[in-house]
């Protein structure tokens, strides 16, 4: 985890993050709102304020299930507590995220609300030390087990997700795993 005196530039991101990053700030997409990168190859997340700068990095949770869409009805779907394993995906774009609350009062900065796609803390229960843990760790192969969400430990979160991205508006862009970064990219010029 690292916080806003670290550059961008400096950080060993892969090459297909440093494409998209670069080609945020070029085209100014963000539109000067604060904006987060979640590269699902390499289980990480950069967050940018509004004026493009590194507010921070870290190791995140992602879906079990590979893929880079989806499932329609998810969202309901993932209310009933029950969500299939191959459906428990992190969908791949450009999204207009806004702060929120989940169904529990937690706040949360939501993606996809349709979808029920979030950025959240790491939550308390059974499963936290195994998923405080596999965070620690920051191998991407063992990053592959929330529901869909992006998971982030709770002080990145407080610190960075929930300060930068919380105080209003921003965009989310989620790298695909199953297309290349020039596919994805020529879709976001297209849109």
């Amino acid at each position: 985890m690292a916080g806003a005196a670290e550059s961008f530039h400096q950080l060993r991101a892969s090459d297909d993050a440093r494409s998209l990053v670069g080609w945020v700030q070029s085209t100014r997409d963000a539109q000067g709102r604060p904006y987060a990168v979640v590269d699902k190859r390499a289980a990480h997340i950069y967050v940018f304020d509004a004026e493009g700068r590194l507010a921070g990095h870290s190791p995140a949770l992602l879906g079990s299930a590979p893929g880079d869409h989806s499932v329609p009805g998810v969202g309901a779907t993932t209310q009933t507590g029950h969500v299939p394993p191959d459906e428990r995906t992190t969908p791949a774009g450009r999204f207009e995220a806004t702060p929120g609350r989940n169904n529990t009062g937690e706040h949360v900065i939501w993606v996809d609300y349709d979808s029920a796609f979030a950025i959240h803390r790491l939550r308390p229960g059974f499963s936290y030390s195994a998923r405080a843990d596999r965070l620690a760790t920051a191998q991407a192969a063992r990053m592959r087990v929330s529901w869909g969400c992006v998971v982030v430990p709770v002080d990145f979160y407080q610190d960075v997700v929930q300060r930068v991205l919380g105080a209003s508006s921003s965009v989310v862009y989620v790298l695909p795993e199953t297309r290349t970064v020039q596919g994805f990219l020529q879709a976001l010029e297209q849109r």
